[in-house]
């Protein structure tokens, strides 16, 4: 058995840079070549060996849900026409976890997200995955960050390096290098300017909680927005217990952008065994002109 076996998920952001798209639709729906973006983030946990996974959803979130769930009607189709490839992916995408939804009445930020999840949670360390940040790597990054937790028995955030001019958009840590990857956390700065950041590691999308933090995050006052920092009750849990933070190895995609997106599509098509060599070409082609016609 994992020694995390409880996974959060916050997705009842109202995903305002993809408009249009998100007008009808909820962004963590939007597809990466074939699958939507939440299936690769939620696939990781799975393959971490997360048993049991917590949706923090919102209105107009519903086809995550559906999604997930059976789909008796596409099932049955399937298998009367005999695409039992097909048939088998889809009754996989429901069969790899177990999933419990709670909706977030107000998006008041990603600690009050966290916070809806407490008494399910209970009194037990547990994951956090945003769904913004999909990661590839040979090992998936989760699993990484608990060798470390096992190891630790402490609060685990990961970490990467951003350019100095894009603190501003992270939460940034400052630490001491404690070995494999790891430091150990002396501060922690919610979206600084960059010439006040303490450095250029920046708090991306993967957590290891101890379920202390919630006690911190009923703490926390409310920013100017109105929202509940993660990044600031951890400042104050930092104050009780030690933080490590993680330097993964793998490649996250920033799908919470167009242009982070679009890398991302094209960077996991490539790697497809059914479309990566002709959609190479066809970029190879791009790049020496155009397309041929004919």
């Amino acid at each position: 058995m994992s020694p995390i076996a409880k996974a959060v998920f916050p997705a009842a952001g109202l995903g305002t840079r993809f408009l249009p798209a998100t007008k009808a639709q909820p962004k963590e729906m939007l597809p990466l070549v074939d699958k939507p973006a939440i299936q690769y983030v939620i696939e990781e946990a799975v393959s971490s060996g997360i048993e049991d996974i917590l949706l923090i959803t919102g209105r107009g979130k519903t086809a995550i849900e559906d999604h997930f769930d059976v789909s008796f009607e596409l099932e049955s189709l399937l298998e009367q026409r005999g695409d039992i490839e097909t048939l088998d992916q889809v009754r996989a995408i429901s069969r790899m976890v177990r999933f419990t939804y709670i909706r977030q009445k107000e998006a008041l930020g990603l600690g009050h997200a966290i916070l809806v999840a407490r008494q399910w949670v209970g009194n037990e360390p547990f994951a956090v995955f945003l769904g913004d940040d999909v990661i590839d790597a040979r090992v998936p990054a989760m699993k990484q960050m608990m060798t470390a937790f096992s190891r630790l028995n402490a609060s685990v955030v990961a970490l990467e390096e951003v350019e100095p001019a894009r603190t501003k958009s992270y939460g940034i840590v400052s630490g001491q290098p404690a070995g494999d990857n790891l430091f150990k956390l002396d501060d922690l700065v919610e979206k600084p300017d960059p010439g006040e950041a303490p450095s250029n590691l920046a708090i991306i999308g993967r957590y290891i909680l101890t379920p202390e933090v919630f006690r911190h995050l009923e703490a926390t006052k409310a920013d100017g927005r109105g929202e509940i920092q993660l990044t600031n009750a951890l400042k104050s849990l930092l104050s009780e217990q030690p933080i490590y933070g993680f330097r993964f190895e793998g490649t996250r995609h920033d799908t919470g952008n167009k242009l982070g997106f679009l890398k991302a599509t094209v960077e996991l098509a490539l790697k497809r065994a059914d479309l990566g060599a002709d959609f190479r070409a066809y970029l190879k082609s791009l790049a020496l002109g155009g397309p041929e016609k004919g």
